[in-house]
C-alpha cells in the first residue's frame, strides 16, 4: 500500500455508467486507483438507463478496462473488483439505489465514505439530486458535477440554489478535468517554490499571456448539444478561465484547498467584464449540415478572446485565450511572454527580436512538458542570436510511472474532501458576470476552413504580438 492510501472504505455511486465518459475514463480509472490501493476499499454502484443485470454490468466494466485503460490488468486484481461491483437500473427508483449501496456496504469497515457522480446531460442533473435526496443518501456524502455549470448568470444562479437545497456547498465538487493534470499543478509548484520566477511574474516582466487549446476533433455525435452551447460556454468559462486563475493567483498562505480557492475566486473578481469587440467567434465550413444543426445556426465552434485582469499584478497585461473544433492540431499550453529589453547593444543583423520574445510554455497534454525559450549566440564569429530552449518532461523523470490521469487525480481528490482543484458556486457566477456583455451582444460568427486555426480575424485580435501557435520548433521528444 502507497503512503498516501486511503484508510476509509469508499463507495462510488456512478450515474450515467454505461455513457462514453464512464467507459473511457471512469472505470478504467477506478480500477487504477484500486489496483494501487489508493482506493483500497472500493464499491462501485453503477446506474443508468440501461435495464442491465449487474453480471452484464461487469462485463461492459470489464471492456471498457482492457480497451482505455493505460495499466496492465492482473487477473487477481480484476477479480477482487469485479466483485465490488454493482448495478440498478435507474427505472428501479431511489429505494432500489439505496437497498444496492446498503447490500454493498455491508461487509465494509466504518468510516465509509459516499461520493456520487453525475455523469449525465445537464438537464438531467437535478433529477438525479432529487433521486438521491429520495434514497436518503446525502447525508456525509459528496457529489461530483460535471459541466456546464448553467448557461448564463441566471442559470448557473438558479442551477447552485437548486443544488443547495439538497447538498451544502462543501459538499459539492464542479469538476474541471483541465486542472487534474499534471502540468497544471506545475504551474504552482514552477511558481510559488522557484525563487529565481515568481519576482517576475507580474506586469513589470510580462508582456501578455496565452492559453491555447485547439481541437482536432469535431462534434463526434454531439451537434445537438453543442447548439445549445458553443465554444464559448464549453470551454472557456468552465476551462480556460480555470487555468487562467491558477496563472495569475497571488501566493496562497498555504497549500490547504481554502486559501487557493480564495485566491483563484480574487483573481475572478478582479477580471474585467468581456469587451465583445475583443472577441472573435467562427464556425467550421460544414457545421450547418451537421445532424441536428439549422441552416442558419450562429452557434460558434470557435473561439478567441482577450481578457483583462485589473489588479496590482496584472494591471495591462492582456490574456489571450483560444479554443475551437477541427482545428489543425490538437493542444493545450500556457504560454507566458516576457517582456523584451527596451534597448539592444547587439549588432544589426545578430537576430536579437527576430523570433519574438522568451517564452514560457506549459505543455497540458498528458505527458506533462515545460519548456523555457530565450536567445543564446551560434558558435562561431560575430555575435549571431539564435532562440534555443531548455526543457522538463514528466516522461524524462523517474517519477513518470506516478502519474494519474486528471479524472483519477480528480476522484482521488473528490473522496479525501480536497476542493483545490474544483470550482466553487462563487467562482463560476462571477465568471458568467463578466460573461454577460458577451453573451448579450456576440459578435459575428466568422467562417474558417476545418483543418485552419480559425478565422483570420484573430491575428488581429493579438497584434502586434502572434500567436504562439503552431509551434515554429517541435518540442524534443524523449529519449
Amino acid at each position: 500500500m502507497t503512503a498516501d492510501a486511503l484508510q476509509d472504505s469508499t463507495t462510488f455511486v456512478l450515474f450515467g455508467a454505461t455513457g462514453d465518459l464512464s467507459r473511457r475514463k471512469l472505470l478504467p480509472g477506478l480500477f487504477h486507483l484500486f489496483d494501487t490501493h489508493l482506493l483500497a476499499d472500493l464499491r462501485v454502484i453503477g446506474t443508468s438507463l440501461e435495464d442491465m443485470t449487474r453480471d452484464e454490468f461487469v462485463e461492459f466494466a470489464k471492456k471498457a478496462i482492457t480497451e482505455f485503460g493505460k495499466h496492465p490488468t492482473d487477473g487477481k486484481v480484476w477479480a477482487a473488483f469485479a466483485k465490488r461491483l454493482y448495478y440498478v437500473p435507474g427505472a428501479a427508483g431511489p429505494a432500489a439505489l439505496r437497498n444496492v449501496v446498503t447490500e454493498a456496504e455491508k461487509d465494509m469497515a466504518p468510516p465509509i465514505q459516499r461520493l456520487h457522480y453525475l455523469s449525465v446531460p445537464p438537464k438531467a442533473a437535478l433529477d438525479v439530486i432529487q433521486t438521491l435526496e429520495a434514497a436518503d443518501l446525502v447525508k456525509g456524502s459528496r457529489v461530483i458535477m460535471e459541466k456546464p455549470f448553467g448557461t448564463d448568470l441566471a442559470s448557473a444562479v438558479k442551477l447552485n440554489a437548486s443544488v443547495h437545497k439538497v447538498f451544502d456547498e462543501d459538499q459539492v465538487y464542479r469538476i474541471d478535468h483541465f486542472l487534474g493534470k499534471e502540468a497544471a499543478l506545475n504551474i504552482l509548484a514552477f511558481r510559488f517554490a522557484n525563487g529565481l520566477f515568481e519576482p517576475i511574474w507580474h506586469r513589470n516582466f510580462i508582456d501578455h499571456v496565452q492559453i491555447d487549446v485547439p481541437e482536432t476533433l469535431g462534434l463526434e455525435g454531439r451537434a445537438g448539444f453543442y447548439e445549445g452551447t458553443g465554444a464559448y460556454r464549453d470551454m472557456v468559462v468552465t476551462h480556460l478561465f480555470q487555468v487562467l486563475a491558477f496563472t495569475a493567483m497571488e501566493p496562497p498562505t498555504s497549500l490547504d484547498p481554502g486559501s487557493i480557492t480564495e485566491e483563484k475566486n480574487k483573481v475572478f473578481r478582479s477580471m474585467l467584464p468581456l469587451d465583445p469587440a475583443d472577441v472573435v467567434r467562427g464556425q467550421y465550413q460544414g457545421y450547418r449540415d451537421e445532424k441536428g444543426v439549422g441552416g442558419e445556426s450562429e452557434t460558434e465552434t470557435f473561439v478567441a478572446l482577450k481578457c483583462r485582469i485589473d489588479n496590482w499584478r496584472w494591471a495591462g497585461v492582456p490574456f489571450y485565450l483560444r479554443t475551437g473544433k477541427k482545428l489543425a492540431e490538437g493542444q493545450r499550453i500556457i504560454s507566458i511572454a516576457f517582456k523584451e529589453p527596451p534597448k539592444s547593444m547587439f549588432p544589426s543583423g545578430s537576430g536579437v527580436g527576430q523570433q519574438g520574445p522568451d517564452h514560457l510554455t506549459f505543455d497540458l497534454a498528458d505527458e506533462a512538458r515545460v519548456s523555457l525559450s530565450f536567445y543564446g549566440k551560434r558558435p562561431g564569429p560575430g555575435f549571431r542570436m539564435d532562440k534555443v530552449s531548455m526543457q522538463f518532461a514528466v516522461q524524462d523523470t523517474d517519477w513518470a510511472g506516478s502519474v494519474l490521469e486528471a479524472y483519477e487525480r480528480l476522484i482521488y481528490d473528490a473522496v479525501r474532501g480536497d476542493h483545490t482543484l474544483f470550482t466553487t458556486a462563487d467562482g463560476i457566477e462571477r465568471l458568467w458576470e463578466i460573461s454577460q456583455p458577451l453573451l448579450d451582444n456576440p459578435p459575428p460568427v466568422r467562417p474558417y476552413a476545418p483543418g485552419s486555426w480559425g478565422p483570420n480575424q484573430i491575428h488581429q485580435l493579438i497584434a502586434p504580438n502572434a500567436w504562439r501557435l503552431p509551434f515554429e520548433r517541435r518540442w524534443r521528444e524523449p529519449s
